[in-house]
C-alpha cells in the first residue's frame, strides 16, 4: 500500500500524469528536477492505490547500500527511483548510501513512507586510521586509508559542527576532484574537459566523483573523434590498451580502463594521499555519533594487509565508536566455487556475530552491471540471510526511533536501558521486524523515561488494532 503526504498536485494533475505510462513515470522518476520525481511518485502510488499496479508483500532480500545520482549510480537512480524499485521488488529493508553528502537521504525517506518501504540512508567516506598507517586495509594501494560509513541518520540538515564537518567532506572531495581532472586533462590531450561544464550537469546537486569526470572524458572523446576507429585509436595511444569498436563510446571495460589507467594509482592523475588527505576515523566516528547516526566499518574481501589482521582492526575501530559492520557479499563469493574470499567473507560474519556487531550489506549499483540486490537464495549466502536481516532490522529500527523521538541505537536511553550488546540488538531486532512504516510516527515524542518494553507493546498494540 502507498501512503500520501501532502500532495503538491490536484486531483485533476493526477489524473493527468495516470494517463502517462508505468516506464515513462518511472523515467520520470530519475528526472533532476524534485518536483518532477515527487509527482511521478504519487502518480505510481495513485496507480498502486486504485489497484492498477500490485506490489508484493516484503520478503527477506534486504539492499543497505544503494548509491544514488547524488553520488553516483551507473543507472541514474535518484531516491525516489530506488524506493520505488525496492518497494516493487519486495525489499525487507533498503537504504541509500552516497559518498560524503547526505543529499538523498530526506526525499528517500519520504518516498519509502510514502510507498510503506522500511528505509534508512547514510552516508559513505574515506578515513584515516593511524594504527594502520602502514597496513593497506579497503582502499588499494593506500595504507591507513579505509573506506567508512555511517548509517540510520535522522535527518539530512545537521546543526553547528555536524553541518561544518559535513560541508568539509564535500567540499574536499570536490576540491580532490578538480585537482584529478587538471592532472588528467593534461595527459588526455585534445579531449580535455571543463569540471563544471561537462561533470557537474551529470548531477544535480553539485557532488561529482571520479565515476562522472570518467564518463566526461568518453563523452568528450566521442565529440571529437566520432564512435569509429579514429576514437578507439585515441584510447589505445592514451591508455595502451587494445581497444575493440564493441566498447566505444563508454562500455563498462572502457570507464573501468579509463579510471584505472589515469585516476587510481599507478594512473597519471593519481596523487598519492597523505595522512591529512582524510578525516580521522576517530573524528569522523564522532561526527555520525553526535549527528544521530551508526557508525559502520565496512570490510572489503579479508585479502589486504590489513584486513587480514580483521580482529586487530575492529578493537580499533570499535573503541572509537563503531557499532556494526558493513559487508558487500555480491563481491566475496563467486556461485559454485568455494574459495579464499568465501571462507573469508564467512569468517568474518563470524567475528561479527562474536562481537554483536550487527552485518549491514547491500549492492552498490555505482559501476555498470551491478545488481540491484544480492542473490540471497544461492548456496553460498542463504545461511548467512538471517544474520544479515537482523542487521538491517536493526538499522531500520535506530533510523526510526532517532528520527521520531532520539532513543536510536546510539542513543544515551539505549546505554542505559540495556545490559548488554546484545540484549539491545535483540530489542532493534523485533523492533524493526515487527514495525510498519505506517507506524513510525506513533513513536513520535516518546521520554527517556520510556523503556524498551513499553515501546514494543505499543507497537504490538497499535499492529492488532490497526493504525
Amino acid at each position: 500500500m502507498c501512503h500520501f503526504g501532502k500532495s503538491s498536485m490536484t486531483g485533476e494533475e493526477i489524473k493527468e500524469v495516470e494517463n502517462i505510462s508505468i516506464d515513462e513515470l518511472e523515467q520520470k522518476l530519475d528526472s533532476f528536477d524534485s518536483e518532477e520525481r515527487r509527482n511521478a511518485l504519487l502518480a505510481l502510488c495513485s496507480q498502486v492505490k486504485s489497484g492498477r499496479i500490485k506490489l508484493p508483500n516484503p520478503g527477506t532480500d534486504v539492499n543497505l547500500h544503494c548509491h544514488t545520482f547524488f553520488s553516483y549510480n551507473s543507472y541514474g537512480y535518484s531516491p525516489s527511483k530506488f524506493a520505488w524499485l525496492a518497494r516493487k521488488a519486495g525489499l525487507a529493508v533498503a537504504a541509500v548510501v552516497d559518498f560524503d553528502v547526505l543529499d538523498a537521504l530526506d526525499e528517500f525517506l519520504e518516498a519509502a513512507g510514502m510507498l510503506g518501504l522500511k528505509g534508512c540512508g547514510g552516508l559513505e567516506t574515506r578515513v584515516f586510521v593511524p594504527e594502520f598507517a602502514t597496513r593497506v586495509m579497503t582502499s588499494p594501494g593506500e595504507p591507513g586509508i579505509t573506506y567508512h560509513m555511517g548509517m540510520g541518520f535522522p535527518k539530512a540538515e545537521l546543526d553547528g559542527e555536524q553541518q561544518e564537518f559535513l560541508n568539509n567532506l564535500r567540499e574536499t572531495a570536490q576540491q580532490r576532484n578538480r585537482d584529478l581532472t587538471s592532472r588528467v586533462n593534461k595527459h588526455l590531450k585534445p579531449a580535455e574537459i571543463d569540471y563544471e561544464k561537462d561533470v557537474l550537469v551529470l548531477t544535480p546537486a553539485g557532488n561529482a566523483t571520479e565515476r562522472h569526470i570518467t564518463l566526461a572524458y568518453t563523452r568528450k572523446a566521442a565529440e571529437i573523434f566520432g564512435r569509429g576507429q579514429e576514437l578507439a585509436d585515441f584510447w589505445m595511444q592514451k591508455l595502451q590498451v587494445k581497444v575493440e569498436l564493441s566498447q566505444l563510446p563508454q562500455s563498462r571495460e572502457l570507464l573501468n580502463t579509463i579510471r584505472a589507467k589515469t585516476m587510481k594509482r599507478g594512473g597519471v592523475g593519481y596523487v598519492q594521499p597523505d595522512t591529512g588527505s582524510f578525516p580521522l576515523m576517530a573524528n569522523t566516528n564522532k561526527f555520525i555519533l553526535a549527528a544521530g547516526g551508526m557508525p559502520v566499518h565496512t570490510w572489503l574481501d579479508g585479502t589486504s594487509e590489513g584486513e587480514e589482521a580483521i580482529e586487530e582492526l575492529l578493537d580499533v575501530s570499535m573503541s572509537i565508536g563503531s557499532v556494526a559492520l558493513n559487508i558487500i557479499p555480491d563481491r566475496n563469493y563467486t556461485p559454485g566455487a568455494k574459495d579464499v574470499k568465501l571462507e573469508n567473507l564467512y569468517a568474518v560474519v563470524e567475528v561479527a556475530e562474536e562481537r554483536h556487531l550487527p552485518v549491514v550489506v547491500g549492492t552498490e549499483m555505482n559501476s555498470p552491471g551491478q545488481k540491484f540486490v544480492d542473490s540471497f537464495d544461492t548456496p553460498e549466502l542463504a545461511k548467512l540471510v538471517p544474520i544479515f536481516l537482523k542487521g538491517a532490522y536493526i538499522v531500520y529500527a535506530h533510523s526510526v526511533l532517532q528520527q521520531q523521538c532520539g532513543l536510536g541505537y546510539t542513543s544515551e536511553w539505549a546505554k542505559k536501558n540495556f545490559d548488554n550488546i546484545a540484549q539491545r540488538n535483540e530489542f532493534f531486532r523485533k523492533l524493526g521486524s515487527s514495525l510498519e512504516p505506517k507506524q513510525e510516527g506513533k513513536l513520535a515524542g516518546l521520554s527517556e523515561d520510556t523503556t524498551a518494553e513499553q515501546i514494543l507493546d505499543m507497537v504490538t498494540r497499535v499492529s492488532r488494532h490497526g493504525s
